[in-house]
């Protein structure tokens, strides 16, 4: 088609240059010219073949260029859909490793499940107990005190019939004492009045205590004795005398005694300190 209107334009161009410089033989051979190249063009049209050939290599030259983007749009469509497919097959084999990473996060987990199950369970701590202490026996400095005081009956001459204080006559004749914490005590009294004989012995459990003990044998003695104004607990003469003279107060440790006795009361005592000599 290009060639053609080419061809065209030239006849026109030819005829225009003819007619300016006219003439008839010229004018009349530029017609036959003219006519030469008007039926030139008529040759061309009438050798389609080679139009249609030239046409058709100009129309694949202009196709040639169109049809390769259409290659690689198809191309790219192939990729494309390749690349879907291996994107999918890649997301089904991601899936599927992800499903092998869940199997594998299970099977760790059942592992660990396995490895805990393995482990043996810390036994349990519990503090040692140290056994209880035992209750503190009596050392061999130990003093038995009733025993002592019933040794006194065979031992000691003129010893009278005695019955133990206990209750509230204890409270009474020796006020305080039940509120000190002993781990012995013993009273005895004469069972008969108008006589002179009594006897307490007392272990404390704390000896910052003895001195108490002490103060209160003493307000035992001090009361039986009576003073210029009262007359003594003891009431008889005798019994009076016989308390102001024959009253001794000892301590050894934690052991305090109160002896009162007519006669005999030192021996009482000898007796006593010999327990822990």
């Amino acid at each position: 088609m290009k060639k053609r209107l080419l061809t065209l334009l030239l006849a026109l161009t030819l005829l225009l240059a003819l007619t300016a410089c006219g003439g008839n033989d010229d004018s009349a051979g530029t017609a036959d010219d003219t006519t030469q190249e008007t039926t030139q063009p008529d040759d061309s049209a009438a050798e389609p073949g080679d139009d249609a050939a030239e046409d058709e290599e100009a129309d694949g030259e202009a196709a040639l260029p169109a049809e390769d983007p259409e290659e690689p749009a198809e191309d790219d469509a192939d990729a494309q859909s390749s690349s879907g497919n291996s994107a999918s097959n890649s997301g089904s084999g991601s899936t599927s490793s992800g499903s092998g990473t869940s199997s594998g996060g299970s099977g760790s987990g059942s592992s660990g499940s396995q490895s805990t199950s393995s482990q043996k369970p810390a036994a349990p701590t519990t503090p040692v107990q140290e056994p209880a202490a035992p209750p503190a026996e009596e050392t061999s400095d130990s003093v038995d005190l009733t025993a002592f005081y019933n040794s006194l009956a065979s031992s000691q001459a003129n010893w009278p019939g005695m019955m133990a204080v206990e209750g509230e006559s204890l409270d009474m004749f020796y006020a305080g004492l039940s509120d000190i914490a002993t781990k012995q005590c013993l009273v005895y009294y004469a069972a008969i009045s108008a006589t002179v004989g009594e006897i307490a012995l007392v272990e404390v459990e704390n000896a910052d205590d003895v001195q108490a003990v002490k103060d209160i044998f003493q307000a035992r003695i001090d009361y039986q004795v009576g003073d210029e104004t009262n007359p003594g607990g003891a009431w008889y003469p005798a019994s009076i005398e016989g308390w102001k003279n024959g009253s001794r107060i000892v301590s050894n440790g934690n052991y305090v005694m109160l002896i009162a006795l007519s006669e005999g009361a030192d021996s009482v005592v000898d007796a006593f300190n010999a327990l822990f000599a």
